[in-house]
């Protein structure tokens, strides 16, 4: 299918990296269009957090596990601290915030190696932050080291006032059903992708998630179900295309169900690109 990203960042000389990173920073929509806004990234910004809209919700109102993993990417290992990339994130939701208008994450960093980090972080209600929505914790690896002179990015991010109208989060970042099973994002887009060219941790959990409350509503025949702990493995990055995501329900009787979702890049000869492995249960 090809890939359309602006490039890797790890290809490029000192001069033009931080021009890329902006470039492509902006252009990537997990963070802009969910609304979540990244201190000393983002321009101007103090607080870790993003609104809790209509389409971050399932059906009975309580939040799913996707927009989690964008509010509180693990490990918490910045950009202008090296080029990161997530291996593995979990996330437990102990209050699926039904009246909670807007996240806030509150970071604790376990260690930072030379090549792995790991870190934990609570998710809060920004109005009452005793109220914990949801625990996250999780580990990855530098691809590289930057050069210095990062300056932070006027990156605007989605102001837009809530709506029960507002489209799924599948439809916004092209995800496209194929048949009973597969959900299929087609290719890496500047919307989509990482500053190193690979398709973004956001995307990737979007279809996931989709693609496990589908098969759980296609083997029950009930659509309402909350996530309780979501953990995501990233395996390989995605380059190809097309990504095709797929689930298999694995306790189809309850009480709690477990799924298992897998992402493929069918144009990398079928490679598992990322595993998420949830529990559910029925609202």
């Amino acid at each position: 299918m090809g890939n359309e990203a602006y490039g890797d960042i790890r290809t490029l000389t000192p001069e033009e990296h931080w021009a890329h990173f902006n470039k492509s920073w902006v252009a990537l929509k997990s963070y802009t269009y969910l609304g979540k806004t990244t201190p000393f990234l983002d321009k101007g910004v103090t607080e870790e957090g993003m609104p809790l809209r209509h389409d971050m919700r399932n059906s009975g109102g309580g939040i799913m596990a996707a927009p989690l993993c964008v509010l509180s990417p693990e490990p918490y290992w910045r950009d202008d601290e090296c080029v990161p990339a997530p291996v593995t994130m979990t996330y437990d939701v102990l209050d699926p915030g039904h009246d909670v208008k807007r996240l806030l994450v509150q970071r604790e960093v376990i260690s930072f190696g030379r090549q792995m980090g790991f870190s934990r972080s609570r998710i809060v209600d920004a109005d009452n932050p005793q109220r914990v929505i949801a625990i996250s914790t999780g580990s990855g690896v530098s691809l590289g080291d930057v050069p210095p002179g990062f300056e932070p990015v006027d990156n605007p991010v989605n102001e837009a006032p809530d709506s029960p109208d507002l489209p799924p989060l599948r439809d916004v970042f092209g995800i496209v059903r194929e048949g009973d099973s597969r959900l299929v994002i087609g290719k890496v887009t500047p919307m989509i992708a990482s500053p190193h060219s690979a398709l973004h941790q956001g995307p990737i959990n979007i279809a996931l998630e989709a693609a496990a409350m589908d098969e759980l509503e296609r083997v029950t025949g009930i659509s309402a179900y909350q996530v309780q702990n979501y953990t995501v493995l990233l395996v390989k990055p995605g380059y190809a295309g097309p990504f095709v995501s797929t689930a298999k329900v694995v306790n189809p009787d309850g009480p709690v169900y477990g799924v298992e979702a897998t992402m493929i890049d069918e144009g990398a000869g079928n490679r598992i690109i990322a595993t998420a492995s949830a529990t559910f249960r029925r609202i």
